[in-house]
């Protein structure tokens, strides 16, 4: 047996002693005003999490949760914290979908603590106009970290109505699109359409209980003087709407779904039924000139070729008056 090639293997670089020992600092990064603190850490990993055990005492398995990858929404509540688990429909423009965004959050008596598994435009908003506008920061900070928990849940919800409208823009270019005759152009439209309010569904239903957890527990980071009964109802009602929403999309996209399936079929039953009176039409004539065209004598006397050419005459007279009468008798029963 002949000897295996060697593979060669990359040297790995050297690691000098100091770069070794020293770990990779964490990327935390923080807010606070009025004795609460916002600690925003985004795509939390090993320094992190090693961050967290350091300076909160967060249940173990709660800390396992944040740096799984696929978490469903949940609200779990302890003696010292709250911890919340949100899912927020976010376009992956790599994978040309839409996909979940996970945001958990930590809240406590004086602090807020949110790990997004990946950039969230709702959190990153209220995080950098918190950072850069004083008046904002005291207003939401001031009011405790139950309002500040509050307001992430509810802009994260907001933030699903722009894409929402963005859906129904595409149902309707779908629907003028069918009517405009492009019907076999759509079909791969219809089906991305489909797919993108299957995947939101997806996001948005396994957070109905969650939402009906955290009504329970809402009052308990809130300031005693602040009523926000009528705030967080208001999230529960967003949701409803885009839930009532994604259930019309999902009827109007079935409904343009058996449209176009139908135009479709309406316009291959238009050729058949070209294709089949042109066939009947053209069987007597077929016959004619089958019969006629026999190696035999033609009936009549005389002169053979005069004979022939009259008879020639003939038959295509009967053809032609027999093409004219079907097509005329075709279009009398709109068949044609």
């Amino acid at each position: 047996m002949p000897n295996l090639p060697r593979l060669r293997r990359p040297r790995e670089p050297a690691v000098s002693a100091t770069s070794a020992a020293e770990p990779a600092a964490p990327r935390i990064e923080e807010i606070q005003a009025d004795g609460l603190r916002w600690i925003n850490i985004e795509h939390p990993g090993g320094p992190e999490r090693a961050w967290l055990e350091e300076h909160f005492d967060f249940h173990a398995l709660d800390i396992e949760d944040v740096l799984s990858r696929n978490q469903r929404p949940k609200i779990d509540e302890y003696p010292d914290y709250l911890f919340l688990v949100l899912h927020i429909p976010v376009f992956n423009h790599h994978a040309g979908r839409l996909g979940a965004g996970e945001l958990d959050l930590f809240v406590g008596p004086d602090y807020v603590v949110t790990l997004p598994n990946q950039p969230l435009p709702p959190v990153e908003y209220l995080f950098e106009r918190c950072r850069s506008d004083e008046a904002l920061r005291q207003k939401i900070f001031s009011r405790g970290s139950g309002y500040l928990m509050y307001r992430l849940v509810d802009d994260s919800f907001d933030y699903c109505f722009p894409m929402l409208r963005k859906v129904g823009n595409k149902l309707d270019a779908l629907e003028d699109e069918i009517f405009e005759g492009r019907s076999e152009d759509v079909v791969r439209d219809i089906s991305n359409a489909k797919q993108e309010i299957i995947n939101f569904r997806k996001v948005i239903r396994p957070q109905r209980p969650v939402l009906r957890d955290l009504e329970k527990v809402k009052t308990r980071y809130l300031v005693s003087d602040l009523d926000l009964d009528i705030y967080f109802d208001d999230i529960i009602d967003a949701h409803e709407r885009i839930w009532d929403m994604l259930e019309n999309y999902k009827e109007v996209i079935v409904a343009l779904e058996e449209t176009n399936e139908s135009m479709l079929s309406h316009r291959v039953n238009d050729s058949l039924r070209v294709l089949t009176a042109i066939s009947v039409i053209v069987l007597p004539l077929t016959l004619i000139a089958s019969i006629f065209g026999m190696n035999i004598g033609l009936p009549g006397g005389g002169d053979p070729a005069i004979d022939s050419l009259l008879s020639f005459a003939v038959v295509i007279g009967i053809m032609l008056l027999i093409l004219v009468g079907m097509a005329a008798f075709f279009r009398k029963r709109r068949w044609l």
